[in-house]
């Protein structure tokens, strides 16, 4: 017989009896090996002493050895005895074993009642709870037995009385498991899977150019000025006659509505300029220019002095603690009064220097190009007592003054570089946007290279339209770069949807009321589309500075480019209109917003758009109506028509009778009649109006149950538009 055939016979596995095998001192590896009957009789023997006469379970090398005669005497008895009775069939075997578990139940039973004798003397212990086991699922007879530690034969007989009948090898499943524990005071669990440790974090690659530079490496570098001030008082005029362009010419609404970047020279030294929108919209375009710059321009009219913006834009150049020159422009003009500009710049706390104070002020004309020199001499002054110095051998670092969705282009950046050098194909990074630098382009419309410090370029290759303001910096290929961008914008979209956990408070009676009451609000849908984002930075602030206690304003979409046809469809789907700012339709977006009856609206000037929205946002609001008497007139006579109905004489005591006007009938203080005049004439003839102390004939409209002395009063509804 083969170990195998006796294994299934035996309800015991292989492996097991190879290990008897081997520690009676046998060579054989294999369970398809042929037995002796000597060995089998063997295997027979040890398998009834370990699992049906109460042996040890484990079995050591020792015990098959012949120093141990007293220990393999007791088994051998009983083997000889049931010896014939391992020939028979399986099921024979199986009979036997309730009987063996039957015998061994009584000792079992005493051996806890022997043990409870001996503490009876004792206090009694507290009973303890059900033992709790956690399996993973399937478990095999035997190993189950070890974590009961009962018996295996004990263990096969209980699996038996549940019409299971498993060998030792065999798995059974949970439920049946657990079944069979409940009777050992076992209660089983499902093991828990551990969660996975977390990944490790991923180091984040870090820009090339990075640690301080050395002193030998860093050079002068052309200071960055930044021209500021208030709409109108002739900023982008200035940097025109420095340029000797005419950009001021070109501008929609003679306004600068965007950050223009430019490179002059003057004296063999380089300046570049930033000109900075004044309009009270731009507010952020002026923090952010001023927090770009070296030197601050405050531009001031002559004529008209320090304005709003004008204080802004001082304490924006305060608060970023740069150098301030002021320039005050149009000193050719009659009404120009530089003296009233030094006192409003005294009462603001900055004193000129021929006032005795440290500000600088220069006293310029951009149309007759007075005092220019002085300025840039002044400004040259300022960067040498500066001491601004760059490293042009390192990679580049920077930040982006504007960026556009451009047509034939894509996504570009105006790009102003403060330290370093920026070459063609360097992998850039800015906030959630990469690329790889395809190309540059300087203010005056040619391609270039490289961009040393201070040097401002527009930038093509970019993935996606890069947030203004933002840093960039170089890394040191596209894997890297692409890794650190999409790393920013995933946590950036996990911070948006967990948003702020802020426990929401109760509201009183007073604020359910008023949310009930301001429930039937309009609300104005609108899409905005810009040519940059910081136009669209700005609108966006502007349209949600309107306040309205009447009309919602809700931005449900904004982006930088022209309107596309998904626009279209976003805005017919959410009943809202497009708004574009210096762009135009793609197309097809033109004939689909035709389609869908949706508004797109274009605008070159920002004011006009503001302008615009308010009165959309009025035009949702329903006229308020108020009533207007005309007069009254009583009836002293009626006339019988016939078919033609009731003519009513009357006589006006108050006003006037209009026949465009309403009429209601009273009867004492009863209203008996409300509608139109059907004709009103005075004698024969037609009148479209009757004056006070005249008598006059009145046919009203379907309505002839007239009585003298009924009064009829003549009224106009007047529609008067609400204010937001």
């Amino acid at each position: 017989m083969r170990i195998c055939d006796l294994a299934n016979e035996l309800m015991t596995t292989g492996k097991e009896l190879l290990q008897l095998l081997q520690a009676r001192g046998c060579t054989a590896r294999s369970t398809q090996a042929k037995l002796t009957p000597e060995l089998e009789q063997y295997l027979r023997d040890e398998i009834q002493r370990i699992y049906y006469s109460g042996g040890d379970k484990q079995v050591d090398a020792e015990a098959a050895t012949p120093e141990a005669p007293a220990e393999a005497a007791t088994p051998e008895a009983p083997a000889e005895a049931d010896a014939p009775a391992t020939d028979a069939p399986a099921a024979d075997a199986a009979a036997e074993i309730p009987a063996a578990a039957e015998a061994e139940a009584p000792a079992e039973a005493e051996a806890p009642a022997d043990a409870g004798e001996a503490p009876s003397e004792d206090t009694p212990a507290e009973p303890e709870g059900p033992r709790t086991l956690a399996i993973k699922g399937h478990i095999v007879v035997k190993d189950f037995a070890d974590l009961l530690e009962v018996k295996p034969n004990v263990l096969i007989t209980e699996l038996m009385r549940l019409n299971i009948f498993a060998s030792i090898g065999m798995k059974i499943e949970f439920k049946t498991a657990q079944k069979v524990a409940e009777k050992f005071g076992v209660a089983l669990a499902h093991e828990k899977k551990a969660p996975p440790p977390p990944p490790p974090p991923k180091p984040e690659p870090k820009p090339e150019a990075t640690g301080p530079d050395a002193a030998d490496d860093l050079l002068p570098r052309p200071p960055v000025v930044t021209f500021m001030g208030h709409v109108d008082h002739g900023k982008t005029s200035l940097l025109d006659y420095i340029r000797k362009e005419h950009v001021a010419a070109a501008e929609d609404g003679g306004i600068t509505q965007h950050i223009g970047a430019y490179q002059v020279e003057h004296d063999g030294r380089k300046i570049t300029f930033l000109d900075t929108p004044g309009h009270e919209a731009f507010t952020a375009m002026r923090a952010r220019g001023a927090n770009l710059t070296d030197i601050a321009i405050i531009v001031i009219a002559a004529d008209d002095g320090i304005m709003p913006q004008t204080k802004e834009a001082i304490q924006h150049a305060q608060a970023a603690d740069v150098a301030m020159i002021v320039a005050i422009n149009k000193c050719d003009m009659r009404t120009a009064n530089t003296d009233r500009v030094k006192r409003q710049l005294q009462q603001m706390g900055l004193a000129s220097e021929d006032w005795g104070g440290e500000l600088i002020c220069c006293n310029v004309s951009a149309t007759a190009g007075e005092g220019m020199d002085h300025l840039l001499e002044m400004i040259l002054l300022q960067t040498d007592i500066l001491e601004l110095k760059a490293n042009p051998r390192r990679k580049a670092t920077g930040y982006v003054i504007e960026s556009r969705l451009e047509a034939g282009m894509g996504p570009t950046a105006n790009l102003l570089v403060t330290n370093g050098t920026l070459q063609i194909n360097d992998a850039i990074v800015t906030g959630c946007t990469w690329g790889r630098v395809k190309a540059m382009i300087n203010d005056r419309g040619n391609k270039v290279r490289t961009a040393g410090p201070s040097s401002a370029v527009k930038v093509l290759g970019l993935t996606s339209v890069p947030e203004p303001g933002s840093e960039f910096h170089i890394y040191k290929n596209d894997r890297e770069a692409r890794q650190v961008a999409e790393d920013r914008a995933a946590a950036k979209r996990l911070e948006s949807l967990s948003g702020p956990t802020e426990p929401r408070v109760p509201m009183t009676l007073d604020e359910l009321l008023q949310e009930k009451t301001g429930s039937d609000k309009r609300t104005l849908n609108v899409i905005i589309k810009t040519d940059v984002l910081g136009s669209l930075e700005a609108i966006q602030g502007s349209l949600e500075s309107i306040q309205s206690d009447k009309v919602d304003l809700d931005i449900i979409g904004t982006g930088a480019g022209n309107v596309s046809v998904n626009d279209v469809l976003l805005a017919s789907a959410s009943t809202a209109i497009i708004l574009g700012f210096h762009v135009g339709k793609d197309s097809g977006s033109g004939a689909e917003a035709k389609r869908k009856g949706v508004d797109i609206r274009l605008y070159s000037i920002i004011y006009e758009m503001i302008d615009d929205v308010k009165n959309l946002m009025t035009g949702l609001l329903d006229p308020m109506l108020k009533e207007h008497i005309n007069g009254t007139a009583t009836i002293r006579q009626i006339f019988d028509m016939g078919k033609r109905g009731k003519v009513a004489g009357c006589m006006c005591e108050k006003g006037k009778i209009t026949l465009k006007g309403r009429a209601r009938v009273k009867r004492g203080d009863d209203i008996i009649y409300e509608g139109k005049i059907a004709s009103l004439r005075r004698f024969q003839n037609e009148a479209s109006e009757v004056r006070e102390g005249q008598e006059c004939g009145i046919v009203l409209d379907h309505f002839t149950h007239i009585a003298e002395g009924d009064t009829i009063e003549s009224y106009e509804i007047e529609k008067i538009a609400q204010t937001l």
